[in-house]
């Protein structure tokens, strides 16, 4: 396979196979954020050519949203038990496929289908957990940093994207801009089957970190996927980091992609920006969010993980209260787009870092799917909140006032949490 002969290249050099894997997973996650992101920028267009209500449309993504999040345990069961690979390619071929249909889509069912329910499954299938298995699979040294990097993905994806997306659905309509997806999602594939491997043991090379090279642990192949999904619940329900850090990132989720990602653009419309400049300010925010969490991920690693949350999500809460305030001036809006951006998803290498000190290498996927599936809900919650909030009061600043005080709950929330137990 390609991928022996390119680990067996790399060893020479002293590189390990692992900074492959990565790269390859970070590729998939950017391309996974710009099918989850788009319809932030496809909003006012999917209005403008089919006549549908804001709440309408964002009850589809909020249901999109909401999968997004619920296959995450179910994805980290799934990866146990038919691997990184397949478990990539699959979700890749739902999401490419879903898309494609959408093109002929005429009916509001239709996009509440293939929009909703077909693309949530299948960037279910992966989510965030991909980048937590990965991390946790193939580094012991310099795993809060890969974890980073992966989180990362997502804000890369809205600045190589949004713009672009926005500037094609505003000159050719939002075809084009979903046929460019479904293009990009053949091309992540491709590498993906090229160079994706499960486990270090695979290439009999040890985790970056470590001297021996592990075993697959017995009997993950075996397990039935719900019951090891449902068992990893039960196990983590009965401690109290687990909620603290389920409702944690229910308020994440809820203050950053079911909010800012889905309505930001509409918002800004509101307050005469135009759709471009709009999706230029999420691009903005991509940037400083890729440096804010990789550095996130360098600080995880060095300091402790719940004083890093208490600022995190203190820091979004008074970005969020301001942003009524900056008068949606260009210096205004970009003072926004650089202080919130950097705290976009900084969030996640703390929270899979306390996680995986909890619970365990191999257990921490799952149970961080768990976690992620509250942060899904919460962004479910709020992309169908805000979206009522405008078709029944007129404005979005109520839902973005909401949750900028429960950013400031969660600050308070983490601060109960106790030191991590390591094994």
């Amino acid at each position: 396979m390609a991928s022996t002969v390119i680990a067996a290249a790399l060893a020479r050099r002293q590189v390990h196979y692992g900074w492959v894997v990565a790269g390859t997973t970070f590729l998939t996650m950017l391309v996974a954020a710009g099918a989850v992101g788009a319809p932030g920028v496809l909003l006012l267009p999917l209005q403008r050519d089919f006549g549908w209500e804001t709440s309408e449309i964002s009850g589809a993504m909020a249901i999109r949203l909401l999968l997004f999040g619920l296959m995450g345990p179910f994805a980290a069961a799934l990866i146990n038990r038919f691997g990184v690979r397949r478990m990539v390619l699959t979700s890749l071929s739902t999401v490419g496929g879903g898309l494609a249909l959408s093109l002929a889509m005429t009916e509001l069912w239709q996009l509440i289908l293939l929009w909703g329910v077909v693309v949530g499954i299948g960037t279910g299938m992966i989510a965030m957990v991909l980048g937590a298995t990965v991390a946790t699979r193939w580094f012991v040294k310099r795993r809060g940093m890969v974890i980073g990097l992966l989180t990362a993905s997502t804000a890369t994806g809205q600045l190589v994207f949004m713009p672009l997306i926005a500037w094609i659905a505003d000159g050719m309509g939002w075809r084009p801009a979903v046929m460019l997806l479904c293009g990009l999602m053949a091309l992540a594939a491709i590498l993906a089957l090229i160079l994706l491997r499960d486990r270090p043991s695979d290439l009999d090379l040890p985790a970056y970190g470590e001297t021996e090279v592990s075993p697959p642990p017995a009997g993950m192949g075996g397990a039935s996927v719900a019951l090891a999904a449902i068992g990893a619940l039960k196990d983590a329900a009965r401690t109290r980091v687990f909620w603290v850090l389920f409702l944690t990132f229910f308020i994440c989720g809820a203050s950053t992609n079911g909010l800012v990602q889905t309505h930001l653009v509409p918002l800004c419309v509101d307050f005469g920006v135009a759709e471009v400049r709009a999706a230029g300010l999420l691009a903005l925010m991509g940037v400083f969010d890729f440096i804010g969490t990789v550095l996130s991920g360098w600080l995880s690693d060095r300091y402790d993980n719940r004083k890093l949350l208490f600022w995190y999500y203190g820091l979004r809460g008074l970005s969020l209260v301001f942003l009524p305030y900056s008068d949606f001036t260009l210096y205004g809006l970009s003072l926004f787009a650089m202080f919130y951006g950097l705290d976009w998803v900084a969030t996640v290498p703390p929270t899979i870092k306390l996680t995986a000190d909890r619970f365990g290498r191999e257990r921490a996927p799952m149970v961080f799917g768990w976690i992620f599936a509250g942060h899904q809900i919460g962004a479910a919650t709020a992309a169908f909140g805000a979206g009522l909030s405008r078709s029944e009061l007129g404005t979005y600043l109520p839902a973005f006032f909401a949750a900028g005080i429960l950013c400031f709950l969660a600050a308070g929330a983490v601060r109960t949490l106790r030191p991590p137990v390591r094994g």
